[in-house]
């Protein structure tokens, strides 16, 4: 089952490179006394995620952070170099922090895996994004196909802007 608006974000572990190489952040790490806005893209480099999700909240940052959002972060079902590639290939480098879930655990832990083997992807995480406040999620948006609308950063800002 699906997390839902009001429920607290699961404990689990993701990736991330540091200048010191990989490093394993705790959910409590990413979560804990912070507000953050976490995107899922079903993968790192294909065409909607590269084109059009990942831009759209890098080029709004900054109105991000306006409306009391400290952390950007994106998440997929990708190992945590390939997370690092694109980070530096997509200008997001200051910007957002850049999640890997490389066995899909903690999008299982969320209930939002998605079946990709007939695209020859296997497991990958639903596109989704959510305003995570200390731990309980505000806002969640679960695209349920190849649109990005209710998870784009337009939506999401639109949202953080009523609570």
């Amino acid at each position: 089952m699906a997390i839902e608006v009001s429920e607290r974000i699961p404990a689990g572990s993701l990736q991330t490179m540091t200048r010191d190489g990989v490093e394993t952040l705790s959910s409590d790490d990413i979560f804990a006394g912070k507000r953050v806005v976490l995107f899922a893209v079903p993968g790192a480099f294909t065409p909607s995620c590269s084109d059009v999700h990942l831009p759209g909240f890098l080029a709004r940052a900054e109105e991000f952070a306006a409306h009391g959002v400290d952390t950007l972060a994106c998440l997929a079902v990708n190992d945590v170099y390939v997370m690092e590639a694109w980070r530096q290939q997509s200008g997001a480098a200051h910007h957002i922090l850049m999640l890997a879930d490389g066995n899909g655990d903690y999008v299982r832990a969320l209930g939002l895996e998605l079946d990709a083997s007939r695209w020859g992807m296997g497991l990958r995480s639903r596109r989704f994004a959510a305003v995570i406040d200390d731990g309980l999620v505000r806002v969640l948006g679960i695209e349920n196909g190849p649109v990005i609308d209710a998870s784009g950063a337009e939506s999401i800002l639109e949202a953080l802007q009523a609570l």
